[in-house]
């Protein structure tokens, strides 16, 4: 039978303050030598090792000292609670750090521990009245602001029952002694055994969102809820995020110029020593309209990648065979490496042409379709996706380092700095995307480099048409490792500017659009 909270084993006898039963007035001092007033050692006292202990004690059930996939669902079924295959191979999966299959109890507890203050974090953030009590009208604003309207009634059935267990399980109630509020205790027993991913509210402060726009098609796509996209907001944050983009790499289009002009000239032009002997050179050759050469094609590109990337990544998520609405990092990191490689198979021409238009003189190109025009007929249809591959393997490193970096940010900052809230603010979310976006493209610039060499190969009068490893050797050998990173410095100049212009832009338009998530 289930006695006072999900996990606790308590004796009703006993005292227990702390998961919504009653201390009376002549309730004895528990075996372990409670005396009444004292927290139940169990279910959320002072030791909470020993809490933890009795509930590792429970869900051992085979006793060898380690829990499995089986060993959590018969346990918790003995707790009355119900999760799914996929949610406990989650739970073992992110605390397995020896890979051996199972929780051993230092595992489990270091699991179960980081997950609580998770836990603590979202609670704190729900609770919006400071009482220590979560209560509808408390969600139904937290809804509200996460862009879901519901009823009152609605709220309430959320407080009451949360999840209904499988035919043979009881229902299981959050609110368990019917106060239509939540205290800390029960939604800690409900939630405890959870995996980490399911926690909503730090997954919406979380999100490493594509509105981190530095001109680099490369990152992961944004998880969207099933409300969002069933009430129309996806497409709103989507647009929301092409129009900030559109901003952002217009305003940053200068050194974005510069920086192709460097890779492919860099080493050949004495004038093109530096970022301002470049700017000065753009400016004799054809003026200040020159420096935004280019532009056009780049911010046309951004809604069709961004939607084919978007319905890419939903499918591949069906295809992986997750339920959930989010995914684990590596999920994440597999799902929207394939789905960046198909949205840039998509417009990858456009890439050339940009590049093209970039490097063009005053007066060679009308015009987008003039530059296309005379590539097809000078050059054929293989010239429009000169430099693929080295695009193609650019995703990889870009998208793993850049979300290891966020991940590890992300959770150094949950871990030493949150208190009273999961929101981490502005500035921590610009400092964190920014920073990872950077490693991002630091790891994989030498690729985007051979890249647009090789988009450029025709327009560099008596440049040899290599592949991409004999350009690899031939930058090595004639201008050494520095030769793979030319044009690195405009392009790290733009980054910051890049990520703030994109969120401000991004948070107004989503306020215009009535898009606001928070």
């Amino acid at each position: 039978m289930q006695r006072h909270g999900s996990f606790c084993q308590c004796p009703p006898a006993e005292t227990h303050l702390s998961g919504g039963g009653g201390q009376t007035e002549h309730s004895p001092p528990s075996a372990a030598g409670q005396q009444p007033g004292q927290p139940c050692h169990i279910c959320g006292g002072k030791d909470q090792e020993h809490r933890l202990k009795v509930l590792f004690q429970v869900l051992d059930v085979n006793g060898d000292g380690g829990i499995c996939v089986n060993d959590l669902t018969i346990g918790l079924k003995k707790l009355g609670v119900h999760r799914t295959e996929h949610e406990l191979l989650k739970i073992v999966k992110a605390g397995d750090k020896d890979l051996d299959g199972q929780l051993d109890f230092e595992e489990f507890v270091h699991y179960l521990c980081d997950h609580e203050k998770k836990l603590r974090l979202v609670f704190k953030s729900l609770d919006r009245k400071n009482d220590g009590r979560i209560d509808s009208q408390e969600i139904l604003q937290s809804l509200r602001d996460l862009g879901v309207h519901i009823s009152e009634e609605q709220a309430e059935k959320i407080l009451k029952r949360v999840k209904r267990g499988h035919i043979w399980a009881p229902v299981l109630y959050m609110d368990k002694n019917g106060t239509m509020t939540i205290d800390w205790n029960e939604w800690r027993d409900y939630h405890l055994l959870h995996p980490a991913g399911n926690i909503p509210e730090i997954i919406l402060y979380w999100k490493h969102s594509t509105i981190f726009d530095v001109g680099d098609s490369l990152l992961v796509p944004d998880e969207f809820t099933a409300e969002e996209k069933q009430t129309g907001m996806l497409w709103r944050h989507l647009v929301a995020g092409a129009g900030a983009g559109a901003v952002s790499r217009t305003s940053t289009a200068p050194l974005d110029r510069l920086k192709v002009l460097m890779q492919v000239h860099g080493s050949r032009s004495k004038t093109m020593g530096g970022i301002i002997g470049g700017f000065t050179q753009m400016i004799r050759e054809g003026g200040l309209r020159s420096l935004w050469r280019g532009n056009g094609i780049n911010v046309i590109k951004i809604a069709p990648e961004t939607a084919i990337k978007f319905m890419a990544y939903e499918q591949i998520k069906l295809l992986i065979g997750s339920n959930q609405e989010t995914l684990g990092i590596g999920e994440r990191l597999v799902a929207g490496s394939l789905a960046g490689a198909i949205a840039q198979s998509s417009i990858y021409p456009m890439e050339v042409l940009k590049t093209r238009l970039a490097l063009g003189k005053t007066g060679q190109y009308t015009g987008m379709v003039n530059c296309a025009k005379h590539i097809f007929l000078k050059e054929g249809m293989a010239a429009f996706y000169k430099g693929y591959v080295p695009n193609m393997l650019g995703i990889i490193p870009y998208a793993g380092i850049d979300l290891a970096v966020y991940e590890t940010l992300k959770n150094y900052w949950l871990q030493h700095f949150a208190k009273d809230s999961a929101d981490p603010g502005v500035f921590v979310l610009l400092a964190c995307g920014t920073t990872s976006s950077t490693c991002g493209q630091l790891s994989s610039y030498p690729l985007a480099l051979v890249r647009t060499r090789m988009q450029a190969q025709a327009t560099v009068e008596g440049a040899p048409q290599m592949t991409m490893t004999g350009l690899f050797r031939h930058i090595f050998r004639t201008e050494g490792l520095r030769g793979l990173y030319r044009g690195l410095a405009p392009n790290f100049m733009k980054v910051i500017p890049s990520v703030s212009i994109s969120y401000v832009v991004y948070e107004r338009l989503k306020v215009t659009m009535g898009a606001k998530s928070k």
